[in-house]
């Protein structure tokens, strides 16, 4: 059996989940337009640009989830999912995960468990590598729990999931990994098969120069 590691935002999805739920609750008027817009619109461009700060990012973005009940949240998520994610899942995203049926998969995303944990169950993908938002008793905190999955981070929390399961990276004779971002080098950089989807400029141009494969879902 092989491994295949997929991305999220913006390589099985046509935009980003994150983005997507902040702006999903200011359009609901959970969060205030004036206050969290700018802020929201500001992260992605760091992110995009490589110099985002996940903490204040996490901050940002789960803070949200401690000031209203889980049963909420939920309902909310439904409708989320209904009117911003369906709309923006690639199709053929859908079939290259289809083409790794025979393979262990597994998401492995910046963004948080609480999001994206209904986004892989949609993409028919059973297990997710996420950063994951604290809670008790069921309802969140407002913090974060371990090692954001994020950059380096990625690395790590795959390798703490695959020592969970008794095997590590070099246990498979190929493991791929689809990702569109910068911030992703530092895993692509640890598979046997690094394929940069429809990718922005720097990791492009990474690819290029190390004759990665360059692949477009759109």
């Amino acid at each position: 059996m092989n491994l295949a590691l997929f991305d999220l935002d913006n390589t099985l999805l046509t935009g980003d989940s994150d983005f997507e739920w902040a702006q999903f609750l200011i359009e609901k008027g959970v969060l205030d337009r004036e206050v969290y817009e700018a802020r929201n619109n500001a992260f992605y461009e760091q992110y995009k640009d490589g110099t985002l700060d996940i903490h204040q990012f996490l901050d940002f973005q789960l803070k949200p989830l401690a000031r209203h009940p889980r049963k909420v949240l939920d309902e909310w998520h439904r409708e989320f999912m209904r009117v911003k994610i369906l709309p923006i899942m690639r199709p053929r995203g859908r079939e290259l995960i289809e083409s790794h049926r025979a393979d262990l998969c597994a998401i492995v995303t910046a963004t948080n468990s609480f999001v994206t944990a209904p986004i892989a169950r949609e993409f028919g993908i059973e297990h997710l590598i996420a950063t994951e938002p604290a809670h008790v008793d069921g309802e969140f905190t407002g913090e974060v729990t371990g090692t954001p999955c994020f950059r380096e981070g990625k690395v790590t929390q795959l390798e703490q999931w695959l020592a969970g399961r008794g095997q590590k990276l070099s246990s498979f004779a190929q493991s791929s990994f689809y990702s569109d971002s910068l911030n992703d080098l530092p895993l692509l950089k640890c598979v046997t098969r690094p394929v940069a989807v429809d990718p922005d400029d720097t990791l492009r141009a990474h690819a290029a120069k190390h004759g990665w494969q360059i692949l477009s879902l759109a």
